[in-house]
């Protein structure tokens, strides 16, 4: 599933944290980010959310219930 443009990075984490499986962002180049780290928010917060690029990034959810706390950052169409 590809992600929007995050302007509220505060509520992506948070929504995250909420969720029951595991929340993978999937890069371009192969690299798979657990998103419950707090290591990894960083970097994707500092890398990616902070200088709009997040071209090619999907997420990757482990629990389909989890979809419903996150669809709001996810490009259905």
């Amino acid at each position: 599933m590809r992600i929007k443009n995050i302007t509220e990075s505060t509520r992506f984490f948070s929504a995250v944290s909420q969720c029951n499986g595991r929340v993978e962002l999937l890069t371009s180049e192969g690299d798979r980010l657990n998103l419950k780290s707090t290591l990894c928010q960083y970097i994707a917060l500092t890398q990616m959310f902070q200088d709009k690029n997040i071209e090619g990034v999907e997420l990757a959810l482990s629990d389909p219930h989890d979809f419903s706390m996150l669809a709001e950052f996810i490009v259905t169409e």
